[in-house]
């Protein structure tokens, strides 16, 4: 499966009418985003683009915007995507909205994330704001880089809520805590989980004790669990500027680049933010890559040759580096420096070294599962069609949405032309997910496009892949039992034991052909193998099962499959789903029961193709608050034209 669609549907420039917003001339952005772990991402990757866009579109209250807003922003975004996927599991709306200067009030960028299952109903005596405790450590991280933030909640629907300033004070060192000018606002991205007393200065020896433990299991809980290799190094510079560095620059290795390659500078942090531009050439110029005869420890550098004290007077001061190892594998390293000294003292440095351990496994971990949802991806596509073909007359619509992101699924789905004028489509669906499903995929997909090209008709199509899943199936457990003997009667458990038996390999099926009739309509041959059944569309709303239902493939070897043939007439539409349709569940209740399946085929009634492959989607999706946990797949055929051609059925 391709990265996660980003449905941007308005980025207007100021000024205009905003829709939703009636005339208020606030620029705003908003995208809806699956419940998977990989939405955190794409909230990066939109709200990146989003501010991008803005300060491309000459936006006035975009200007005030530095780098710091930026990575603000995108580590909001991540933690509020990421609460509402953990804890509500639905689709998940984004909303950035640019506030302009009106005033004395600075402009801000705030953003929404609303989540389809609130965990907590409004209660009258809640404070306007909720502890960040009761809510996990991603709300007190938000809570201590936004200026203010609260949680809304409506019907059947919860909205987390943060309002970041945009004016120059991020251009600026914090200011100090009885300044009026940031009274009441909170603290800036450089103080999170700094020591309540280390703030205003630095106390290296505090870290020898209580203190370095609690910023580590601090840090820890940040750093665990980030799918995102950049992310983990954004969140890891931070914690390190200004409490442990004045500033600091990570690279990181590309993964598979070959020792050639130069490291990436994944990102510079300076407690003066205006340093950082003169800190970062002078770092890109010469890439940092540590030998491995260095181990573990720290590595003294030269001070950059750059002009970064506070004074700007190039007076120097102490650089240490570490290398950023992952299961005894290089991945990059981290450089930090303090300025006005000529060593960093050693319980700032053991802290360190500590601190870059816990950033080796998060990058480590975080590339594991980029490798693995990668994998996953690539082996979806070579198990699914490139493209479906286009059958004369008729028109198609396909929705195909895996239930899991990183996993291959067990639905899929093929058209294709066959010799004699004959267009077949399939719609199957494997037992289970995974590595199994795929197998079985990758087997039936080709069988079924041989056979339907040798001529066979469809029932001797079913009849002839039974056999040959039951040969298949029936050759693993010959080697399972094989493999049992050999290990003394023991199982293959999962990870690799030995386990007696194999893995069913059970197929449901729904495989038929079309061909184009002279007077405009189009004959269909379809055959129904323990799949839902196809249902036919006619044009004044009637719906009615247009096959009947048969074992599946893959479990008995001795039945006959049979096919139903018909005449789709213009306007007439046949909707082919998988069980992620009929089977999708809110509580007790399923989608298609009562038929609700052909209830809803039935309004759609003078739609084309596409507009019935829709609602179809849309009506699963808001059958329940959860999004679909199984792969859903439908197809819609519909014939074109308007002649009146009078159907016909007949077993095959």
């Amino acid at each position: 499966m391709g990265p996660i669609p980003l449905q941007r549907d308005i980025v207007q420039r100021p000024g205009t009418v905003i829709a939703g917003q009636g005339a208020d001339p606030r620029p705003v952005a908003r995208t809806s985003l699956p419940g998977i772990p990989q939405a955190s991402a794409a909230a990066r990757r939109f709200v990146r683009a989003a501010l991008a866009e803005w300060t491309g579109l000459g936006l006035p209250s975009a200007a005030e915007f530095g780098e710091r807003l930026t990575d603000d922003a995108l580590t909001v975004a991540s933690e509020l995507v990421t609460n509402a996927v953990v804890h509500a599991g639905t689709t998940v709306e984004l909303l950035l909205r640019l506030e302009d200067s009106a005033g004395h009030d600075p402009a801000a960028l705030v953003l929404e994330v609303t989540d389809h299952h609130p965990a907590r109903s409004v209660r009258d005596d809640r404070a306007e704001r909720p502890d960040p405790a009761e809510y996990g450590r991603g709300l007190q991280l938000v809570a201590t880089l936004a200026e203010s933030w609260g949680i809304t909640y409506r019907t059947g629907l919860k909205t987390v809520w943060a309002r970041l300033p945009g004016d120059d004070r991020y251009g600026l060192p914090d200011a100090p805590a009885d300044d009026d000018a940031t009274r009441g606002r909170g603290p800036r991205t450089g103080r999170v989980l700094a020591p309540a007393a280390g703030r205003a200065a630095r106390d290296d020896e505090g870290w020898a004790g209580g203190g370095g433990l609690s910023f580590l299991a601090e840090a820890s809980g940040l750093l665990a669990g980030q799918l995102d290799e950049d992310l983990v190094a954004s969140t890891a510079g931070r914690l390190l500027v200004p409490r442990i560095a004045d500033w600091c620059a990570i690279w990181l290795e590309s993964e598979g680049g070959g020792p050639a390659a130069a490291p990436r500078l994944a990102g510079v942090w300076h407690r003066d933010e205006a340093r950082t531009a003169l800190l970062r050439p002078a770092l890109e110029k010469e890439p940092l890559r540590l030998p491995g005869s260095v181990g573990t420890g720290p590595v003294p550098i030269p001070w950059p040759g750059v002009a970064t004290t506070e004074r700007g007077d190039g007076a120097g001061g102490a650089a240490l580096a570490h290398r950023i190892i992952s299961g005894g594998r290089t991945l990059g390293a981290v450089l930090v420096g303090r300025e006005g000294t000529d060593h960093i003292p050693d319980e700032a440095a053991a802290l360190l070294a500590d601190f870059v351990r816990r950033v080796g496994l998060a990058v480590g971990a975080a590339r594991a599962y980029t490798r693995q949802a990668t994998i996953s991806r690539i082996l979806q596509r070579g198990l699914l069609p490139s493209k479906v073909a286009e059958i004369p007359g008729v028109t198609s619509a396909l929705v195909y949405e895996p239930g899991d992101d990183g996993v291959v699924g067990g639905d899929f789905y093929d058209l294709f032309p066959c010799p004699g004028g004959r267009w077949c489509f399939v719609l199957g669906d494997v037992q289970g997910s995974g590595p199994e499903a795929a197998v079985v995929t990758g087997l039936a997909r080709p069988w079924l496009r041989l056979l339907s090209r040798e001529g066979f008709r469809v029932g001797e199509v079913l009849d002839r892949l039974n056999r040959l899943l039951l040969d298949d199936a029936m050759e693993a457990a010959e080697a399972a039992a094989l493999m049992v003997a050999a290990a003394g009667g023991q199982q293959i458990q999962d990870g690799g034991q030995i386990q007696d038996g194999s893995q069913s390999r059970f197929l449901s099926l729904l495989y038929g052909d079309l061909v184009p009739l002279p007077d405009g309509g189009v004959r269909c041959t379809v055959a129904s193998a323990g799949h839902p059944l196809p249902l036919l569309l006619r044009p004044d709303g009637s719906v009615r099962p247009a096959a009947e239902p048969q074992v599946l493939l893959g479990v008995v070897d001795d039945v006959a499959y049979e096919s139903q043939s018909f005449v789709l007439m213009p306007g007439d539409s046949l909707l082919c789903v998988t069980d992620g349709v009929t089977e999708r569940r809110s509580g007790r209740l399923m989608f298609d029961d009562g038929d609700g399946l052909a209830r809803v085929l039935a309004g759609c009634a003078g739609l084309p193709a596409a507009g019935i492959a829709d609602r179809i989607k849309r009506a699963v999706h808001t059958f329940a608050e959860r999004p679909p946990d199984d792969d859903l797949a439908l197809l819609v055929l519909q014939v074109d034209g308007s002649a009146d051609v009078r159907g016909s059925s007949a077993g095959e």
